[in-house]
């Protein structure tokens, strides 16, 4: 006799019942490829986990003493195995913490189940002791917690909730017990029904005649193509081939609709561990509305960890191509997360089988944002190219380096001299690089760039949720917080959608909390800014110093080392206020109770944006916009405080500054990032190994980590982040940002976003693989609210680029200039180097050193602006040139965005977010779904009408 099993319940429909005597119809040649039925296990698995089903399951352990059972039998006390409680004949049930010398005596024996049990050595720590009941959940919780009394109350009623519960001492730590959960049959049915999940169908259609002729043309087309090397071995994966099922929201009285070959692989991993978290979250621990769920017990430490297991290890021995894979784990590894497969598409129909839609469409994003980044890569390029070639023939660079009798204006006032404009050659000649002819064309193809990604993104999300079954999940399936449903459990209004009940927050109570939220999100945008002004101080300081330092390298270089060492001390800075922002943000998104868990995370991902993006451009903009705009003239400087000189532009303009700026910040941060995603958790499960093979648990000394069962296995791995997957799209999309919003002063900046995204994709995928534990497999409908957030960036860097190239860099006045004062204004035919002749000269104005009353600096030096020399009627003041160039200025800025704006509207509105094949396809499947399941429903009532002799009536809604 098995004594933790736990017989299925007799109270089903008889229709159900009835169903599951009858023998499993013989498939159909239309109807095989719906047999797959979401089971994706590889090939060489199927004989274990395919397990057939049986009314009577045989003893757990065939050598158990028959004393042991006949002891049991006597006092009629069913223990569960390995479980925390007994069920007495009273009809009560006492809970009672196990003593440990019984825990010692349950570790012995666990031993001998683990490692003496004739089972794959692969699918240890799968399966409950008796090899048939698999692990869906795991819980990890300290035998000296305090908490003793809710466990065992929770325990208890999740057993209630028809799961079943064993546990086992860890082998690594003494102090450390695992609770293993398993759903039975009629467990994952009735949530099943209750969580809508949708289920292939027992029926399937393909297209029309004409379209499968069309298709079959097309595969023989292909078939004489040489191989894209890019794509994965559909052979060797046999997991990636499409089953194309029809699927329906799972129903226990319409269960004969559904095509249920074998009970124990028709609900997918992923989709009982998802079944099972929804119970967690939902169990009582203690008597009141506020006291449940899964978080709030690891939260005050009643449980240490609560996960799904992962599906075995992620390395064999053998090779893939031979022997196959042990597991989709194994399979993920070998065919997406080692570092050799960084050039081929990701498995995303497997991906998402094995982690959930909401990671499974977190990947198929950052694989079409990073293969959209190819071509903004290679013009970014091509443009860098074309800046460097043409560098040695620039006009203006040329006007520099010659300039050997142009005196420069000191930059200082006390100990700085006048220096020649000849010795910032090479400044000039770099910033050509990025200040070019190019500039204006890139900036206006990234914009078209930005808006393409984010169309052509719409209509692949829409492919990915069709054939993923989640085009109407989002409205029919959301589910209520647990802390919301616990806060305002007292306050009720009935769902204007479903018609049912539901917790309903006040407006007042709404308003207030969002208010407070607001204020400490523009304190901490304060805080940023404050930060940034401290750096500013520190250049200003800086520029002083190293214009005047001893040293003749710096002395010469000081507008490179103020520059320098000012974007470093800011890298430093906005580090270190990540890490506060991260946790403001975590207590003003729970201090607003938001109601579901997507609007809990569109929150709190809005307020990191926030923050972050704040914190990560604000001394960008400084740059790009302040920079050198209100220094004043020499004689007539604006001080900080009377006392720091505000910074001036180099004769060739700010661009190189902001270019600086967004390399080193792009460049060390996603170094940093890197580290922290994969260093950091590879430091830490290296150090818990270490620790597992001295035995500093107090557990058995470990040699062999194969030998651990798998739930210790992924019990020293490390959790996923607390705040699931914001934190790898807040990476993503301030990259997107740095990519797009100053990509005109850094043409070089798409191609280290997608350096760094190949990087990422397998960085990311290893991580998920091999060093965290399982995360709960989530669904989603889409990235949710960083879709706004990215079209609001696309919008933003029309604007930023329209000012960078107007104000910051040189175009514009090299544009009035050829145009209005330099040698080609009469001339028909405009030649861009000829025009720009004497334009140096002509951008620099003249001042009289002896108004500075220093008898050590005397006659005339040069500065960048267009004022009127000394010697005029009204000296100092602006030209006319300045005027004209600021009024050219505002009409690019104008033109600009209106020209852009329109094409990006255009654009937009020729691509539909949707395919019309897949509209026509999700239209006729409606139509087939209804014809299908009236279908089926007739044959249903012709058999039950057959074997009673009589009418039945069968309930259909």
């Amino acid at each position: 006799m098995n004594f933790s099993s736990v017989s299925f319940s007799s109270g089903m429909h008889t229709s159900i019942s009835e169903i599951l005597k009858e023998k499993s119809l013989k498939p159909s040649r239309r109807s095989l490829p719906c047999l797959a039925q979401s089971q994706t296990h590889p090939t060489n698995l199927n004989h274990f986990l395919s397990v057939p089903l049986s009314p009577e399951p045989k003893p757990e352990v065939e050598g158990l003493s028959q004393t042991r059972i006949l002891t049991l039998a006597r006092t009629k006390t069913y223990c569960t195995s390995g479980t925390l409680s007994c069920f007495l004949p009273d009809g009560k049930d006492h809970f009672v913490e196990e003593s440990e010398h019984t825990e010692k005596q349950s570790f012995v024996l666990d031993k001998t189940l683990l490692f003496q049990r004739k089972k794959p050595t692969d699918s240890s720590g799968l399966f409950f002791r008796d090899g048939k009941k698999r692990i869906d959940y795991i819980l990890v919780y300290k035998k000296l917690s305090p908490q003793v009394e809710k466990r065992c109350t929770f325990e208890k009623n999740l057993r209630a909730e028809g799961l079943m519960l064993e546990k086992e001492p860890s082998l690594t730590n003494n102090d450390i017990m695992f609770v293993k959960i398993h759903a039975t049959w009629d467990t994952l049915c009735k949530y099943a029904e209750q969580m809508n999940i949708r289920m292939p169908f027992r029926k399937k259609c393909y297209f029309t005649d004409w379209k499968s002729k069309t298709l079959g043309r097309c595969r023989q087309i292909k078939s004489w193509l040489p191989r894209n090397p890019m794509k994965l071995d559909k052979e060797a994966l046999p997991d990636l081939e499409e089953t194309d099922c029809y699927t329906a929201p799972f129903s226990r009285a319409r269960m004969h609709h559904f095509t249920i070959n074998n009970r124990e692989t028709f609900f997918s991993n992923s989709t009982r561990s998802r079944i099972v978290h929804h119970v967690l979250q939902r169990t009582k621990y203690e008597d009141g509305k506020s006291k449940m769920g899964i978080n709030r017990l690891l939260g005050n430490n009643t449980y240490e960890a609560a996960f799904p297991p992962h599906e075995g290890g992620y390395k064999s021995r053998h090779s893939i191509k031979t022997h196959g894979a042990q597991n989709h784990r194994h399979l993920l590894y070998e065919r997406w997360a080692r570092w050799g497969m960084w050039y081929k598409y990701q498995p995303l129909d497997l991906i998402r089988r094995y982690f959930g839609e909401k990671i499974g469409l977190y990947f198929a994003w950052l694989g079409w944002y990073t293969g959209m980044l190819i071509p903004a890569a290679l013009v970014g390029v091509f443009v860098f190219l074309y800046g460097l070639l043409t560098m040695d023939a620039s006009q203006i660079s040329k006007e520099i380096c010659e300039a050997n009798t142009t005196i420069m204006c000191p930059m200082c006032e006390e100990n700085c001299e006048p220096w020649t404009l000849s010795d910032s050659c090479v400044y000039a000649k770099v910033t050509y690089l990025f200040d070019n002819g190019g500039t204006v064309f890139f900036a206006i193809f990234m914009a078209i760039w930005a808006t393409v990604f984010l169309e052509f993104w719409k209509r692949r999300r829409a492919e990915l949720t069709y054939d993923w079954d989640l085009i109407d999940w989002e409205e029919e399936e959301e589910e209520l917080r647990p802390q919301f449903e616990a806060k305002y459990s007292r306050m009720e209004r009935v769902n204007p959608i479903s018609g049912k009940p539901e917790p309903f927050q006040p407006f007042s109570d709404k308003l207030s909390r969002l208010m407070v939220s607001v204020s400490g999100i523009f304190f901490m945008i304060s805080l940023v800014l404050t930060a940034v002004f401290a750096v500013v101080v520190f250049r200003l300081i800086a520029m002083e110093k190293f214009a005047s330092f001893n040293w003749y390298f710096v002395k010469k270089n000081w507008q490179f080392a103020t520059s320098g060492t000012g974007v470093c001390i800011n890298f430093m800075i906005i580090m270190s206020l990540n890490v506060v922002y991260e946790k403001v943000a975590y207590l003003l998104t729970n201090l607003e109770h938001p109601r579901t868990e997507s609007e809990w995370e569109n929150s709190f991902a809005l307020k990191m944006f926030l923050f972050q993006f704040v914190n990560l451009n604000s001394s960008t903009f400084y740059i790009a916009f302040f920079l050198g705009r209100f220094a004043g003239r020499p004689g007539k400087y604006n001080k900080l405080f009377s006392r720091w000189r505000l910074e001036e532009c180099h004769p060739s303009g700010c661009l190189i500054d902001l270019c600086l700026q967004m390399g080193v910040i792009m460049f060390f941060k996603q170094i940093w990032n890197n580290f922290m995603e994969l260093g950091y958790p590879l430091l830490q499960n290296w150090w818990s190994r270490r620790k597992m093979k001295k035995g500093g648990g107090g557990g058995q000394n470990v040699e062999n980590k194969a030998q651990l069962p798998q739930w210790d296995k992924d019990w020293n791995l490390q959790p996923m982040n607390a705040h699931g997957l914001v934190d790898e799209y807040l990476e993503m999309v301030l990259q997107f940002g740095f990519t797009t919003i100053f990509v005109a002063a850094f043409p070089l900046a798409p191609l280290l976003a997608l350096l760094n995204n190949i990087i990422e994709i397998r960085l990311d995928a290893y991580k998920f693989v091999t060093q965290w534990r399982r995360p709960m497999p989530a669904r989603a409908t889409d990235i949710g609210i960083w879709h706004g957030i990215l079209e609001g960036i696309g919008v933003l860097a029309v604007i930023t680029n329209a000012f960078v190239i107007a104000i910051t860099s040189d175009y514009i006045p090299r544009f009035v200039y050829a145009f209005k004062y330099g040698p080609c204004v009469n001339k028909r035919h405009h030649h861009g180097n000829e025009c720009l002749q004497g334009y140096v000269n002509s951008s620099l104005s003249v001042f009289d050193m002896g108004e500075l009353n220093n008898r050590n600096h005397s006659g005339y030096c040069r500065y960048r602006d267009y004022r009127a020399p000394p010697w005029n009627t009204v000296p100092y003041e602006f030209t006319l040139q300045f005027w004209h160039v600021l009024a050219a200025r505002l009409a690019f800025i104008i033109v600009f965005e209106h020209l852009v704006f329109g094409i990006k509207s255009f654009i937009a509105y020729l691509i539909p977010d949707m395919p019309k094949d897949l509209c026509d396809r999700m239209r006729r499947e409606k139509y087939l779904m209804q014809e299908m399941m009236y279908e089926a429903e007739l044959e249903h009532l012709q058999k039950e009408r057959k074997k009673n002799g009589k009418r039945y009536h069968h309930e259909w809604p």
